[in-house]
């Protein structure tokens, strides 16, 4: 069962809410992070908490002098611990800063904020034995340096089709990045990506790339052209939750073999070995 932090006390997500008057609601002004529970501690906390200040910023959310964000970040770490927390503290915190019900000037000055603690979903064994499949989009991300609520354009893309995992946005012939996850090809003896700007400063990212390039493998940070997929020896995708998932279709291209390759296998190997590195205390 979720359980959720609002208005100052824990309690079942089902009995909580907010109300219509909000414009994450009327509108659509939101921001969130997505913080993995693993046991009881929270992986990259500060890093996410970091990002979720800096989306609020962007999108023009008053946070103040960084209060809200360190009560949210004691949120989570009290959350993680609580005996309530879903599937034994190994779960989704995700933690959200809204509209609230003010705009001014195109600033939102009375934000409300919350926390969920939530089952982050099976990924099966299978999608990373046999890795899984993604939907290219002419679509871009919508406001790329801001982790915005605002999923609609991916979330419909590849709708209704059981092989699809999620929808990899390719605007104008670029691919950057999928609905919720990093995205990266191995080609011609580098793991390219696109760079930030273009794309989210994904937390998980930026641990891989780093991992990658300690372990002598040679990270081109651009956007691929979407001809380079055909040419491709392997893809693979990062994120909190998914850690490194190998890709091996997107839509009708096969990538490399068709099979997850050597790289996203040794780079989730590493992550795995070095996690304890980025467990909040």
């Amino acid at each position: 069962m979720a359980i959720c932090f609002i208005n100052g006390n824990f309690n079942s997500a089902s009995q909580c809410g907010i109300p219509v008057t909000d414009l994450v609601i009327q509108r659509g002004v939101g921001v969130f992070d997505s913080v993995r529970i693993y046991d009881g501690k929270a992986f990259a906390l500060t890093a996410h908490m970091k990002r979720l200040e800096k989306s609020a910023r962007l999108a023009r959310i008053d946070v103040g002098d960084g209060a809200v964000i360190e009560k949210m970040t004691e949120v989570v770490r009290e959350g993680a611990k609580r005996p309530d927390c879903p599937d034994g503290g190994n779960c989704i915190a995700k933690a959200y800063i809204t509209g609230g019900d003010v705009v001014e000037h195109g600033q939102f000055p009375k934000p409300r904020h919350f926390v969920i603690f939530e089952s982050g979903g099976n990924i099966s064994t299978d999608d990373y034995k046999n890795g899984v499949a993604l939907q290219p989009t002419d679509e871009g991300r919508p406001c790329p340096l801001t982790k915005s609520i605002n999923y609609l354009v991916g979330l419909i893309q590849g709708s209704g089709r059981d092989d699809i995992y999620e929808c990899l946005y390719c605007p104008d012939g670029k691919v950057t990045e999928t609905l919720r996850s990093s995205f990266f090809i191995c080609r011609d003896g580098k793991i390219i990506t696109a760079p930030v700007g273009t794309v989210l400063e994904g937390v998980t990212r930026g641990i891989i790339i780093g991992l990658a390039r300690e372990n002598g493998f040679n990270v081109e940070e651009r956007c691929p052209d979407v001809s380079e997929l055909a040419k491709a020896d392997e893809a693979f995708l990062t994120s909190s939750w998914r850690e490194v998932l190998p890709v091996v279709r997107v839509g009708e291209t096969a990538i490399g073999s068709g099979k997850p390759g050597p790289v996203a296998a040794r780079l989730r190997q590493l992550f795995k070995a070095n996690l304890d590195k980025w467990l909040d205390a």
